[in-house]
């Protein structure tokens, strides 16, 4: 060990055992937060020419992609010397530091990096391209000399082993590059795995040689659903749709991966969500016939059958994948199977009999449990989805837990690992905005402050168990995003967020400076051509009912240098107003608003209907699902703010099963001439039209009359409105009847249907 960095060992040995985080810094952004950033004066400046020196070659190796970035982008070529003195960049090893974690040490002359694998060395150097000017992540020339980087100490190490992100290639297919793209934004945010989701229902996308109709039948679907599967009827492209990776695609893209230090996870999907395979290979289902590739999304009953001929094509698809994918773990799904088929299948049943299995989930657990045999028997681990636990676990799996986190608290519970993935937190196809200039998405709404507050390691775990959590993990699913352009939208800046949950100690995270540093980012993503989303920038929007009885609106704007500008039943476009201080507005209206900064937020608009009953005091009989709640509870159906036609905003209650039954106190005798409800119907959403609306009235609350009784008719206006005698009242009750149970030949037949209420205005 070369004497002049002994004391440097020293500091960073202290750090790992009691590491601290000097948060402030106003000049340095990083994703992920790092653990320890000391700044000092002074700054390193980039010249003509800088050398370096390494005291192992895997060390230098892993810096191949830092150089090349800086000469891409500022002409500087830097080159090997063997004359540690001379040298402007140091890498040495110190095999005392864990996996992954690294000390950069920037000073006046020479910028110091050390680590004990490989992988650290590569994460310091991703920290150090962060802190160049944002266009060093151009694919050209950019930037001018001389340039530089300031001086810090920064010592760094993840708090889980696990970091990852999904994409779906079934639903859309994606380009050999763009994949190599995805790979990239992975790694400059110091992640470590990809998941990618390569076999479904709407298609098989790898090339299995053994196989080949999996790609020449099952990779084409005849056309793709347009629009939501929850619109009825479906409507289609009438456009044929298909793709698949060849196995020198995925070589290519295994070693592209394998450089940036990130894993590649396939999943080939199993017992379900197999229909593309079987298109190609009908003799694998249960009762045979003709399949073809899915053109819709959702779940299908046709799966595969738990029969010799099935596990020795699945032994053979994962031969071949095995030799693609050197990572340890082999993705098996194991999600949404349904078991119609199993349960009419004679030779599934004797099966059952044969094995002792008392259900279908048994079966499915046998299922599981053959197919691991097999993958451990390869020196490989199968991971699943929670669904794998249904039935027993097999006995070596890990899961990951997409359902919530119950999954994953079961599992670590029985001492196996654990991956975080909570469609609550990490499913990226969910909506991220409120704006309703959104691109249809599959529902849900997970903006990037709800993923950044996401904690994987739940409270129900002691500290032995806790251990089983290996990390979390973002999902793309691609049933409505169909370009990566789109992709890059859904996925960033959710994915910086959950970076830094992955990454970044427990104790170092704060909102405010999350928001400043990831300004900066984006930045850097914009210089890479990304396609990011813009809604960090977006005002926090709240509204409030004033003394005169008017909305009052008020905004902050996300960063603090931004400026906002609003408009009032004008476009946004044609505004001068600036914000200020609060809006009011005395009457029914649309209200716009934008943020103006380095980077515009999104245009904005929420739509005010003023009534009697705007801010009154109001009592449900039930209240609404903890699913759909509304922004403030029962309180939504009385702040004067419409939904719109998304109803999963914030704007809308939503009541399973149940009756809107409500009571409205307009705080003194009034005249009432109509009453009207907000409502929507969405069948392939279970929402069904409510059947009736009956409205009572009194003057002490106490003893009521019926004044209104009829069907329920939704009007353009999603309301549905009672006209009224003109009658003096001060209290309103009203029962807007659920639909009740979901019609056959509907999504959801036999079920409890949802009633969804956004406002209930009185005039």
């Amino acid at each position: 060990m070369h004497p002049q960095i002994k004391y440097c060992f020293i500091i960073i040995s202290l750090f790992l055992i009691n590491a601290s985080n000097l948060t402030g810094q106003s000049n340095i952004n990083l994703i992920p937060q790092p653990t320890l950033i000391n700044e000092k004066e002074g700054k390193f400046t980039v010249k003509d020419n800088l050398t370096w020196y390494a005291e192992s070659d895997s060390l230098a190796d892993a810096m191949t992609l830092f150089f090349d970035q800086v000469k891409l982008t500022t002409g500087v070529h830097i080159t090997k010397t063997n004359d540690l003195q001379k040298a402007d960049i140091l890498l040495f090893l110190n095999t005392t530091l864990p996996v992954s974690a690294y000390a950069l040490d920037i000073n006046q002359e020479k910028i110091r990096i050390q680590a004990g694998h490989p992988d650290g060395v590569f994460y310091a150097s991703q920290t150090l391209l962060q802190l160049f000017p944002g266009n060093i992540y151009r694919n050209t020339r950019s930037l001018k000399l001389p340039l530089d980087l300031p001086c810090v100490l920064i010592e760094d190490k993840p708090r889980f082993p696990y970091r990852g992100m999904h994409l779906d290639v079934c639903r859309h297919f994606f380009p050999k590059e763009f994949i190599k793209k995805y790979i990239d934004y992975i790694a400059m945010h110091k992640m470590n795995y990809f998941h990618w989701h390569l076999t479904d229902d709407q298609g098989w996308r790898i090339e299995i040689k053994k196989y080949p109709l999996l790609t020449k039948v099952g990779s084409v679907r005849k056309e793709t659903l347009i629009g939501s599967y929850n619109d009825m009827p479906h409507k289609f492209d009438n456009t044929e749709y298909g793709g698949f990776y060849t196995q020198e695609d995925i070589k290519e893209i295994v070693a592209y991966a394998a450089k940036r230090f990130v894993t590649i996870i396939p999943e080939i999907e199993m017992p379900g969500h197999s229909l593309a395979a079987l298109s190609a290979y009908p003799e694998l289902s249960c009762n045979g016939g003709t399949f073809t590739p899915a053109t819709i999304w959702g779940v299908f009953d046709d799966v595969f059958c738990p029969k010799d001929a099935t596990f020795t094509f699945l032994e053979d698809v994962l031969s071949e994948v095995m030799g693609l994918f050197p990572g340890n773990y082999i993705h098996v799904g194991g999600d949404e199977c349904p078991k119609e088929r199993w349960k009419t299948c004679a030779r599934c049943q004797v099966l059952m009999k044969q094995e002792g299995l008392k259900s279908e989930e048994e079966l499915q657990s046998y299922f599981i449990h053959r197919i691991e045999k097999f993958i451990n028997s390869k020196g490989r681990k199968l991971i699943g989805w929670d669904e794998i636990l249904e039935g027993g676990l097999a006995p070596n799996a890990t899961v990951m837990s997409w359902r919530g986190t119950s999954g994953g608290i079961e599992a670590a519970k029985q001492n196996h690992d654990v991956v975080m993935t909570p469609g609550s937190h990490c499913y990226f196809d969910h909506y991220q905005s409120l704006s309703l200039n959104e691109p249809v998405a599959i529902g849900g709404f997970t903006p990037v402050m709800k993923v950044y507050s996401y904690e994987p390691v739940p409270e129900e775990l002691n500290e032995e168990q806790a251990k089983h959590i290996l990390g979390a993990q973002g999902n793309v699913w691609t049933e409505y995003i169909g370009t990566p352009d789109h992709v890059e939208y859904m996925a960033l800046p959710r994915m910086c967020a959950l970076a830094e949950v992955d990454w970044s100690a427990k104790g170092t995270r704060n909102e405010a400076d999350f928001k400043k540093r990831l300004a900066a980012h984006l930045l850097r993503l914009k210089a890479m051509n990304c396609h990011f989303a813009s809604h960090i920038f977006d005002p926090e929007i709240s509204t409030t009912a004033n003394a005169a009885g008017n909305l009052l609106i008020n905004l902050t704007p996300s960063q603090p240098t931004d400026k906002i500008t609003y408009s009032i039943d004008n476009p946004l476009a044609n505004s001068s107003n600036t914000y200020s201080a609060p809006v009011e507005m005395k009457s029914s209206g649309l209200f716009s608003y934008q943020s103006q900064g380095d980077i515009k937020g999104n245009e904005l608009s929420i739509t005010f209907q003023k009534s009697l009953s705007f801010n009154k005091s109001i009592t449900l009989k039930d209240q609404p699902s903890d699913r759909y709640p509304g922004a403030k509870g029962a309180a939504t159906l009385v702040d004067g703010l419409r939904g719109g036609k998304r109803f999963n905003g914030q704007n809308w209650c939503g009541f399973l099963g149940k009756n809107l039954e409500a009571v409205i106190d307009l705080g003194s005798i009034t005249k009432v001439k109509e009453v009207s409800v907000g409502t929507i119907e969405n069948t392939g959403a279970w929402i069904k039209a409510p059947k009736s609306l009956t409205i009572w009235v009194s003057n002490t609350g106490d003893n009521y009359e019926k004044v209104y009784e009829a069907n329920a008719v939704i009007g353009e206006d999603n309301l549905v409105k009672a006209k009224l005698k003109p009658i003096n009242t001060r209290f309103v009750k009203l029962v807007l009847e659920s639909g009740g149970i979901i019609d056959a030949g509907n999504p959801g037949a036999g079920k409890a249907s949802w009633l969804f209420v956004d406002e209930i205005l009185i005039r």
